[in-house]
């Protein structure tokens, strides 16, 4: 984990998705279950690929592309409740022949209290056979800007 995320500082070159907890996302205590963090995360990454001009659909299809996470490390800090107004930031901090490595957050939108924190290492596949493909270069190019 970067210096960055261990201070909890987070600054304008996150990606920001909106989400609210449900019903749906708590567990037996009426906290989000732990592994709904994770969720989470994974519609802010897709969100900012979208923010892009990149539709998971599209690439799939068009491209034969998929992004697969193949490693995820999240420590858990506060547990969110029913009702709470989240932000979930992601943001690239590596970039490989053929994964990219992001740091992401769940925090309460009102007090930014950090429930979660961790990092993803995502995958480029072909879909067609789930193997390693580069990342291809308009992607990369979109990343640049």
């Amino acid at each position: 984990m970067s210096e960055l995320m261990s201070s909890l500082d987070v600054g304008n070159d996150f990606f920001i998705f909106p989400a609210r907890v449900y019903y749906e996302d708590t567990d037996a205590g009426g906290v989000v279950f732990y592994a709904n963090y994770l969720k989470f995360m994974e519609r802010a990454r897709t969100e900012w690929l979208r923010s892009l001009g990149f539709e998971q659909h599209r690439l799939a299809v068009e491209e034969n592309l998929v992004f697969a996470v193949v490693k995820v490390t999240v420590n858990y800090r506060k547990p969110a409740r029913l009702d709470d107004l989240l932000e979930v930031g992601a943001r690239v901090v590596e970039t490989g022949r053929s994964s990219l490595v992001f740091e992401q957050f769940v925090r309460r939108a009102s007090d930014g209290t950090v429930f979660a924190d961790g990092e993803i290492r995502a995958a480029c596949l072909s879909a067609s056979g789930f193997k390693p493909r580069s990342i291809p270069q308009s992607i990369r190019k979109a990343l640049q800007q």
